[in-house]
């Protein structure tokens, strides 16, 4: 296992410590995520606690399925108590860069309908300012989406790139749209007018800005040793 994949590892395993019987979670998606989904799946084993989840990708309803872990919708189960995900960026404000593994969108819903909701990175993905190191995702339509991305520059003061993949094609997501990624050159200023701004284009669907969506972040540091960054919300929630 590469220093890496120990560190997504130790965030992984951690976040589990504070999964519960009884409790309906939401399952993010990413190569952090799935190490969260390894230990998931052995604690169900090993404690026989219930738990019923919600993913955000077919990607981790599928490796969820594999590992025996209870799947559920939206539609069944509207209310969760804890989404565990990852993200690209996260500042001092826990405000996040999410999109680069293209399941934004349904990863802001699962992490809206959720009571709380736990971050696990890796080193150097805890930030200053936001969009200093990583492009910013924007779910948006197909249709238009030219126009769409003259809209996208110039209103929100970035270079957006279409994502595409091996063949030149376009990226296409879960829910049948593309992905622009956006490049600030001095990284995002206010996060929140960015957000707005974006979010008013016709054609956009999702902004991969998330704000006030993460109470509590577990980072693994280069040595891999785990650091807790919390909010007064998060305190009183994981004491």
């Amino acid at each position: 296992m590469s220093k890496e994949q120990s560190s997504k590892q130790v965030v992984g395993y951690a976040a589990a410590e504070y999964v519960s019987d009884n409790m309906r979670l939401g399952l993010g998606t990413g190569s952090t995520v799935a190490f969260f989904l390894d230990a998931l799946a052995e604690k169900i084993a090993k404690e026989k606690i219930n738990v019923v989840c919600v993913c955000t990708s077919q990607e981790t309803e599928d490796y969820a399925k594999k590992l025996g872990i209870p799947i559920s919708t939206l539609t069944e189960t509207p209310h969760l108590d804890l989404t565990v995900d990852g993200a690209d960026e996260v500042d001092e404000e826990f405000r996040l860069i999410k999109g680069g593994g293209g399941a934004l969108l349904r990863e802001k819903i699962v992490a809206a309908a959720s009571e709380s909701v736990i971050i696990i990175i890796g080193e150097g993905k805890y930030v200053d300012k936001l969009g200093s190191g990583f492009l910013l995702p924007i779910e948006v339509l197909p249709f238009g989406y030219a126009s769409t991305k003259t809209q996208v520059g110039q209103k929100g003061g970035c270079t957006p790139y279409l994502r595409t993949i091996e063949s030149g094609e376009p990226f296409i997501t879960d829910n049948g749209n593309y992905i622009f990624d956006c490049k600030f050159d001095d990284g995002i200023d206010n996060p929140e007018v960015t957000h707005s701004i974006l979010s008013q284009i016709a054609g956009v669907a999702e902004v991969g800005i998330f704000l006030n969506l993460c109470d509590l972040v577990l980072e693994a540091d280069a040595e891999g040793n785990l650091v807790k960054h919390s909010t007064d919300y998060a305190r009183n929630l994981f004491a």
